[in-house]
């Protein structure tokens, strides 16, 4: 005898919710990790959903249950691998330190918002972001003529900040230095 879907769907909800808190605490002693067991658990729901007339003719709908979230745990699993190789090098090669380069970085956006709104828009589209001269003119809605102008304005005003001649260019491998950055590590000392 066929029962109505409305029927089957009650039962299966009345199912899933009396069963949400041990199939949960199954997947995440299978995962270690709440999110992956909550999505474990729910796919494992959704496979019962989808053959719930086999979960209810079987002896042990429980068990049935359990075993559709272990087969779907291992295929989780069978996906996840990622394969190992052995070697004698390691992956991570050491970074020198850039706090200098933070510290420089913070002076040049400093000295960017001293810049008019225009020339500011101009410079970080132009030497920032990269663009050239035509997509920065798309942009802004302005002529190309227009962006070199503003470009070139807003890198002289640049050039001429103090903070900004306090930098350095780098020289035989060293880091770029603030001398503004070194007096406020030396006083923070």
């Amino acid at each position: 005898m066929t029962r109505a879907p409305e029927a089957l769907d009650a039962d299966f909800r009345t199912f899933a919710v009396s069963r949400w808190s041990p199939l949960l605490r199954t997947a995440y002693l299978l995962t270690g990790n709440h999110h992956d067991a909550e999505d474990l658990t729910q796919s494992a729901l959704v496979k019962a959903y989808a053959r719930w007339d086999r979960v209810t003719q079987a002896a042990d709908p429980d068990a049935y249950v359990w075993r559709i979230m272990i087969n779907a745990h291992r295929d989780r699993v069978r996906r996840l691998r990622v394969p190992e190789w052995l070697t004698t090098r390691f992956p991570e090669q050491t970074v020198r330190d850039r706090v200098d380069h933070v510290l420089a970085r913070g002076v040049l956006t400093a000295a960017l918002q001293r810049l008019p709104p225009r020339q500011r828009a101009a410079v970080v589209l132009r030497y920032v972001e990269d663009r050239t001269e035509t997509e920065v003119a798309a942009l802004l809605g302005i002529r190309v003529g227009t962006v070199r102008s503003r470009s070139a304005r807003g890198l002289e005003k640049l050039r001429a900040d103090p903070a900004v001649l306090d930098l350095r260019e780098p020289e035989n491998g060293q880091e770029v230095t603030s001398r503004a950055g070194a007096e406020e590590r030396a006083g923070a000392r």
